[in-house]
């Protein structure tokens, strides 16, 4: 489980790709801290460490990951958002993230707010029912509350610290975006399914 708090802003130094998958090595401060089976969430994804040295890890993504996910499209010398996983004494400092992307989204516009830098993005129907105005989202890995909705899209607020600390400060018209929802809306929509459309006795 991770928190949607970036930890580190890793570069990606080489991807070898065929048609099994990618393996991906990305190179980031945080490698002392990662052993060999460690989860770390790549850009929101949840990946595996399949080695790792005092610079830098290894991970692999497979195919399914690559379709459903904005990582298919990633190149080496692209930088990307890194969590390590939450340890149990740690703060839920962010909202709870799984590391399981559920879809991607794209940027439409940006704009000047103050200090702040507001994203919108769009949103397919599949992904927008579960966004709610003050809700959490996960974008990237990145946990952001959103700021405003609307038919298609989702707007977030980034502050100068999240600008500095992520890659967020790099999106642009047209720029994919991993998308988790807020796993507590699923959970709530899954239970209640039965009852739809029933009527209290």
């Amino acid at each position: 489980m991770f928190t949607g708090l970036i930890q580190d802003v890793g570069k990606v130094e080489s991807v070898d790709s065929g048609t099994g998958g990618a393996r991906l090595r990305i190179a980031t401060a945080l490698a002392p801290e990662i052993s060999l089976g460690d989860s770390v969430a790549v850009n929101g994804i949840c990946l595996t460490a399949t080695a790792s040295s005092s610079d830098g890890f290894e991970t692999e993504a497979m195919n399914q990951t690559l379709e459903v996910t904005a990582l298919g499209g990633i190149e080496a010398g692209a930088r990307v958002n890194l969590e390590l996983a939450m340890q149990a004494s740690g703060r839920l400092g962010g909202h709870i993230v799984q590391g399981h992307v559920d879809g991607v989204g794209e940027v439409l516009a940006t704009s000047e707010d103050g200090f702040a830098r507001r994203v919108r993005v769009g949103l397919s129907p599949r992904l927008l029912r579960y966004a709610v105005d003050k809700g959490s989202i996960t974008l990237s890995g990145v946990s952001l509350t959103i700021a405003e909705l609307g038919e298609g899209w989702v707007e977030v607020s980034l502050i100068p610290e999240t600008l500095e600390r992520t890659n967020l400060g790099e999106l642009g018209p047209g720029s994919k975006l991993n998308v988790e929802c807020d796993i507590v809306a699923k959970y709530v929509e899954r239970l209640l399914a039965p009852f739809a459309g029933k009527e209290r006795a």
